[in-house]
């Protein structure tokens, strides 16, 4: 028997939900901050836990996070997303609604988060070349990140295309962050020494 390395589970969209309430964000959704998170990591920003609190406070538009749960429960979905980037066997996760919400709220969450991601990756990306496998891709999100849903033109048919492109979605985004950060240790243990 050999022993597999297994990957944490982000954090549960409606803790982060309601953690980002209690706290007073109102200008993100959970998902679209969860793209902000993977768009800078994919770009190559990495913060230290200080920095990282405060880049979210900022881009959360809150002074700063009231509470310890809070800071710890952000610190770990960061972590969190950048082990499942580094992950070699593609364990990343988008953080969005469970399948149990209506079809409309995760199609509008899917839409945040590749806003989210186009934001944090323009953020941090600087004038790195890009191959047209990547322009595609992040083309792809920008296209994702303009629809808007009419809960009565949905139905059960829509739920397969939904998911499938949840799928495209995070392997592009695995794609995006192989791609921009090629000499990085798929060791996340390892990783987390280097940050600063």
């Amino acid at each position: 028997m050999t022993a597999e390395k297994t990957l944490p589970d982000l954090p549960d969209f409606d803790a982060i939900a309601d953690l980002m309430i209690s706290e007073g964000v109102l200008t993100l959704s959970p998902a679209e901050l969860h793209g902000l998170m993977a768009g800078q990591l994919s770009a190559g920003a990495r913060f230290d836990t200080d920095t990282l609190l405060r880049v979210l406070c900022e881009l959360m538009n809150v002074d700063q996070l009231v509470q310890d749960e809070g800071k710890l429960l952000f610190a770990s979905l960061y972590h969190i997303t950048l082990a499942q980037l580094l992950d070699e066997d593609l364990g990343f996760r988008l953080l969005l609604p469970d399948d149990e919400q209506e079809i409309s709220q995760r199609v509008d969450a899917l839409s945040s988060w590749c806003s989210g991601f186009l934001a944090g990756f323009g953020m941090y990306l600087g004038e790195q070349p890009m191959s047209d496998a990547l322009k595609e891709g992040l083309q792809d999100f920008a296209e994702i990140a303009q629809v808007s849903t009419d809960p009565d033109e949905l139905d059960d048919e829509d739920e397969s295309g939904l998911l499938e492109l949840q799928e495209y979605v995070r392997m592009a985004a695995l794609y995006i962050f192989a791609e921009c950060n090629p000499d990085v240790d798929p060791d996340p243990a390892d990783k987390r020494k280097q940050l600063h």
